[in-house]
């Protein structure tokens, strides 16, 4: 069966343009909250959101679906997608709902689904609530219908539970760190936890008013990060996006230290320290060939993924490994979290700076990478990849890449866009594969 409504990461679009309408997401209360119906206790669903004008609406809409069908609804207002997953688990939730499209601008949002384990869902299961949405659902009995509730305390319990990740003999004193929440559903919990471990907080993105949310802020536009760190001659800047599952760092002077610099990190020092799973990490295909290079003289594996933290995770649990992540900044930890979470990435980050006692800029850098550059070529229709003329442009840049670099190709999964890089230790050879491969799409594809 085909998706129509999932993609990799649940249920996204602009808001009251489908599939993000009231309607539809009341329908996936319905048709969610009917799948998780097992067994003959009282059913319970927890729900969170980000700070978007529209989740009011979308919230609203799933409460009426879920109530619908008999299921208890828990709410939790703004907070992390880390935190739904978590708590969907500890308070022994048939289903966990965050609210949010993530990186994405105020207009946008999205339906993200939790199981019971804390997990995003399998294709299974998102195959059999596609399968209900065409079905006319069985509505629960009147005295049946379920209950709502807010509940106040899922913010403390989130950032115990964050602060728990850090090594319990250090602590922050005397660092002075900048943390952007990007006016997304950190806000509140970020700043409080990385102040309760003794630092200095300087906060920036943490006034969000509904449409304000990754505008100019955040992890996918760190040039506020950078200048507040200078300007306040901070230790480290520390940036989130709009559901804080994803991670970005500034060091001391300015430079930006992304995904695969931290996974580096964390990898290397929890080898040393006898903590690391799997005999290696999980990243994407699109992580830097100077990361595997890194790994592999320290005896530590890469394995790659499709692009998508689910599939990250999905090889992560396959393999026993327990560091995964994004160069965009998904940060997957699973002793302490069954999905990407920002804080407690960047408080692993936090500890290995305190125990070194050096700059962020020293700690940071543990790598160079090569040169690697990314284009998009939009087409019409089609599929230009088959093409002979391109797969033999492909094929000659495979072989003049061979040993020294390292091509992707893949066509985008939510537009009508191929994806081409390239990356190896020739900058001016990477640039001009790219273009050659590129050229050779658009001519077929126009």
């Amino acid at each position: 069966m085909s998706r129509t409504y999932f993609g990799t990461d649940g249920i996204r679009g602009r808001t009251n343009i489908w599939p993000m309408t009231p309607d539809l997401a009341m329908k996936v209360g319905m048709a969610a909250g009917t799948h998780f119906l097992r067994g003959k206790h009282r059913h319970r669903v927890v729900i969170g959101k980000d700070t978007r004008l529209s989740g009011y609406m979308v919230e609203n809409a799933l409460v009426a679906g879920f109530t619908a069908v008999g299921m208890d609804v828990v709410q939790f207002g703004p907070i992390p997608t880390p935190a739904v997953a978590m708590l969907a688990h500890s308070m022994r939730a048939d289903l966990g709902v965050m609210i949010s499209a993530s990186h994405n601008p105020y207009f946008d949002n999205g339906i993200k689904l939790f199981g019971p384990d804390g997990y995003k869902l399998s294709d299974e299961d998102e195959l059999k609530i596609e399968a209900l949405l065409g079905d006319e659902i069985a509505l629960a009995a009147s005295a049946d219908i379920g209950r709502a509730r807010r509940v106040e305390d899922a913010r403390g319990r989130y950032i115990h539970a964050v602060k728990s990740s850090f090594p319990p003999e250090l602590r922050l004193d005397g660092l002075r760190i900048v943390v952007d929440c990007a006016n997304g559903a950190a806000y509140q919990v970020a700043p409080s936890a990385l102040w309760e471990l003794g630092a200095e907080v300087i906060a920036v993105g943490v006034t969000p008013n509904g449409t304000n949310i990754n505008d100019g802020c955040g992890s996918t536009a760190p040039l506020l990060l950078q200048e507040t760190v200078l300007s306040a001659g901070a230790d480290i800047g520390i940036a989130l996006d709009g559901d804080a599952d994803r991670l970005i760092i500034v060091d001391e002077q300015g430079q930006i230290v992304d995904g695969d610099q931290i996974m580096a990190l964390i990898a290397a020092n929890w080898a040393r320290d006898g903590m690391l799973r799997g005999g290696g990490l999980v990243a994407t295909v699109m992580s830097n060939l100077g990361l595997e290079r890194f790994l592999a003289g320290r005896g530590i594996a890469l394995e790659r993924t499709r692009v998508g933290d689910r599939y990250v995770l999905e090889r992560m649990r396959e393999g026993g490994f327990n560091v995964g992540g994004e160069q965009s900044g998904h940060m997957i930890l699973s002793d302490y979290a069954t999905t990407g979470d920002g804080t407690i990435a960047a408080l692993q980050v936090l500890a290995a700076l305190v125990r070194s006692g050096k700059p962020a800029s020293e700690v940071l850098h543990q790598f160079d990478p090569v040169p690697q550059l990314l284009k998009n070529v939009r087409f019409s229709g089609g599929k230009p990849l088959e093409h002979q003329d391109v797969q033999r442009t492909i094929a000659q840049a495979e072989a003049e890449l061979n040993g020294t670099g390292r091509l992707v190709i893949r066509p985008s999964g939510t537009e009508p866009v191929i994806r081409v890089m390239a990356e190896g230790d020739n900058e001016t050879q990477v640039r001009d594969v790219v273009d050659r491969i590129c050229a050779a799409v658009e001519k077929v594809a126009a």
